[in-house]
């Protein structure tokens, strides 16, 4: 306990600011909540799994909602187009409808609870890979913790809390497996869960093929073992999701086992990547999708129609920057050096995590435009922990001045690219040399004062999480 406080006091911080988020946002003002709470209606009223009907969809109903922010007059009993989404989420929520006879706010709170199981499985999988390493494991934890746009998600009624903690779960269990500290019945046990969750859970599939690879190639099993390792891992997953893919069968025909081409059909109004990019072009189109999925990852609020200060997604581009320009660094070190087999494997595993869900967001948005960064949100332990690496790794003197040097090279390049333009963009380069000077600290103060350091930046996101509802949320929605 005494190693492991920060833990604590990190998933308390998330739990306080999570409830506040819970309670201050405005009804139904987060992406997809009133769909969400009408399946969960529909079992709590004894109607069973709901079906993907054709009048589920209204496009023009959805922009009328959020455009007049869901007016009493305008019910949202409509909205059922989540109907599709495999049922696992809405059961365990129906007996917080019944208890608080369809309050909003438990149900929020049990997604919020949900959320800090999120966090505690980051701080898990971070201290599984790096044992050694408690700073850089609540470093990893506290990135996730204090996320405007995940604890605003984790905040509102949706399946992504579940699968987000279930995913987290199973990768914490496969890191243990492949050092043979989980058995694979578990694995899969969990595996199920996910199946019977949401789609984005499904990155799982792929990742027990490779923990089973993984496995093979670590403990040198022969072939006969290790089917019988992959059937463990497998097996009792698949027979729980076969449950789920059997009913949609028998309900929208085959090949439509997970209700998607249903609900494809059913969104007929939903805009189109193909419409989109005939009606702007594709370099437009994909400045655009880059620029709204950086901004939707860290916080869009409401059904994406909040967005912050300029001035607040730079200071954070240049975070997001700096903790990719240090884990690159950092990669291409270890790898030159040669990884221990536990970094290796958590190295492959985490980062097919992230790969996989990255193709599959990229897949979605060739079909229809979503450029939500919250649909990247399954890969953040793996974020999370690369961004930790990436911090660390610049706090370490050499590379800390080589970058702030660099980044004086790109205030004189901006401050004369704006003296010729007469148009010298103040806030830019106060940020920049923030960032420098930032740089230059971390890397001369003494080793001991890096933990202080690491709290100062997550304080500032927790800072930056209660800006965002009491300075933007809530006065713009309400």
């Amino acid at each position: 306990m005494r190693r492991n406080w920060p833990w604590v006091v990190i998933i308390a911080a998330y739990l306080a600011v999570g409830t506040l988020y819970a309670i201050h946002t405005p009804a139904w003002q987060v992406p997809d909540e009133p769909a969400h709470y009408n399946y969960i209606r529909s079992l709590a009223e004894g109607r069973g799994i709901p079906v993907m009907e054709p009048q589920d969809y209204d496009q023009s109903y959805i922009e009328q909602l959020t455009a007049e922010r869901f007016p009493p007059d305008l019910p949202i009993t409509p909205l059922t187009y989540e109907d599709h989404q495999p049922p696992l989420y809405y059961l365990l929520a129906t007996p917080f409808f019944r208890l608080c006879a369809g309050d909003l706010l438990p149900l929020r709170l049990f997604s919020v609870a949900l959320g800090a199981v999120v966090v505690a499985m980051t701080l898990a999988i971070a201290q599984e890979v790096f044992p050694q390493r408690p700073g850089l494991v609540w470093l990893a934890g506290g990135l996730v913790a204090f996320l405007p746009q995940h604890t605003a998600m984790m905040a509102g009624v949706n399946n992504d809390a579940l699968t987000e903690a279930l995913l987290g779960l199973w990768l914490w269990l496969a890191l243990r497996y492949l050092r043979g500290a989980a058995h694979p019945a578990v694995l899969s046990v969990v595996l199920g869960a996910l199946l019977l969750t949401k789609t984005t859970g499904y990155v799982a599939l792929p990742l027990t093929l490779l923990a089973a690879g993984l496995r093979w190639r670590r403990g040198g099993f022969s072939w006969k073992q290790t089917l019988r390792q992959l059937a463990w891992l497998c097996a009792p997953g698949l027979l729980l999701g076969g449950l789920w893919w059997g009913r949609n069968i028998a309900l929208y025909g085959w090949p439509d086992f997970l209700g998607l081409l249903r609900h494809n059909a059913v969104v007929v109004n939903q805009p189109r990547t193909v419409e989109w990019i005939a009606r702007e072009g594709l370099w437009p189109f994909l400045a655009g999708a880059l620029r709204t999925t950086f901004r939707s990852f860290w916080g869009q609020f409401g059904w994406m129609g909040v967005v912050l200060d300029a001035r607040i997604y730079l200071g954070l581009g240049w975070l997001s920057a700096l903790m990719v320009w240090g884990a690159c660094w950092q990669l291409s070190e270890s790898l030159h050096r040669g990884l221990a087999p536990r970094h290796r494997d958590a190295l492959t595993l985490l980062g097919a995590a992230a790969l996989i869900t990255t193709a599959l967001y990229a897949g979605y948005n060739l079909t229809f435009v979503q450029h939500q960064g919250r649909y990247l949100f399954p890969a953040l332990p793996a974020l999370a922990l690369a961004g930790a690496v990436g911090l660390q790794r610049l706090a370490e003197k050499r590379l800390a001045v080589v970058t702030a040097l660099l980044l004086a090279v790109v205030i004189v390049t901006i401050g004369g690219v704006g003296l010729l333009r007469g148009d010298l963009p103040l806030w830019s380069l106060a940020l920049t040399g923030a960032a420098a000077v930032a740089l230059l600290v971390s890397g001369l103060l003494p080793r001991r004062f890096a933990p202080a350091l690491a709290g100062l930046l997550l304080a500032g996101l927790l800072a930056l999480d209660v800006w965002c509802l009491f300075g933007f949320i809530v006065p713009l929605l309400a």
